[in-house]
């Protein structure tokens, strides 16, 4: 097992900050940045081994918009965890977030709403894009996705690719979930993304790790946007519930809370 230092645990891109954030700045529709080698492989190796039972995963509190799993203790499952998440966490990584996109930036300690992401067959994520405001801390407002895929031998028949675009009627740009890829990527009002629903072999299951990144702003400087829904091919229910999402939430979180998909220690 490696120790957990950043120059441990990421490859070589944490060195080439200039490069990445020049290719992060130009990213293709919007600023992101896919990474090849986004950690060492031994250590992207016994995350696989260490990846948690579909089964042992919380159904995502995302209902009709999405088949998937999530858990977002890192540390739960063994040492490889434990390890990234030390390394996700460090000033090193702030730093190098920092470097990307010319802000102050931290990541979630708790990674809300982060952590082990997993879907099994027919498995799917509607096109959206994310809540800004931290729905614990009014002061954190979002700023990256940063994942990382652990899928390896992933054939492009099963689907499962990363697709972003600017608006709901633009074309996608596909990113396949390959093994030990990252991607980087700014989120705002108009980074949409998710991915359609798969058809995965008996065994098979798409397998990420997801981190975000805050700034500290002053209370109240933003309107605050919940997750915003724009799903493909939708039958007239279900676009009608993504236009008045907002509103729902808005309310429910007003009267019953926010609720959670931390599931911490």
């Amino acid at each position: 097992m490696r120790d957990s230092a950043p120059d441990d645990v990421f490859g070589d891109w944490i060195g080439d900050l200039a490069a990445v954030a020049e290719e992060f700045r130009g990213g293709d529709p919007f600023p992101l940045v896919v990474i090849d080698g986004f950690v060492h492989d031994d250590l992207a190796k016994q995350l696989v081994d260490e990846f948690p039972p579909l089964d042992a995963m919380p159904k995502s509190h995302d209902y009709v918009f999405a088949d998937k799993r999530e858990l977002s203790d890192l540390q739960r499952f063994g040492t490889a965890g434990a390890a990234l998440e030390q390394a996700l966490l460090s000033p090193r990584f702030a730093a190098a977030l920092s470097t990307l996109t010319g802000a102050t930036i931290f990541v979630d300690p708790d990674f809300y709403g982060g952590g082990f992401h997993q879907s099994g067959d027919g498995g799917y994520l509607d096109m959206h894009v994310d809540f800004n405001i931290h729905p614990e801390h009014k002061t954190w407002f979002r700023m990256l996705n940063v994942l990382l895929y652990l899928n390896p031998n992933w054939q492009e028949e099963y689907g499962g690719h990363l697709l972003v675009k600017p608006s709901p009627d633009a074309t996608p740009r596909a990113i396949s979930p390959q093994f030990n890829r990252g991607v980087i990527m700014t989120t705002t009002e108009s980074t949409y993304h998710g991915f359609r629903r798969m058809k995965l072999p008996p065994g098979v299951t798409r397998r990420s790790i997801a981190a975000y990144g805050y700034r500290l702003v002053a209370e109240g400087e933003s309107a605050v946007r919940t997750t915003g829904w724009a799903p493909e091919n939708a039958g007239l229910g279900k676009r009608v519930l993504a236009r008045g999402y907002n509103r729902v939430v808005t309310l429910k979180n007003r009267y019953l809370g926010s609720g959670t998909t931390k599931n911490r220690r």
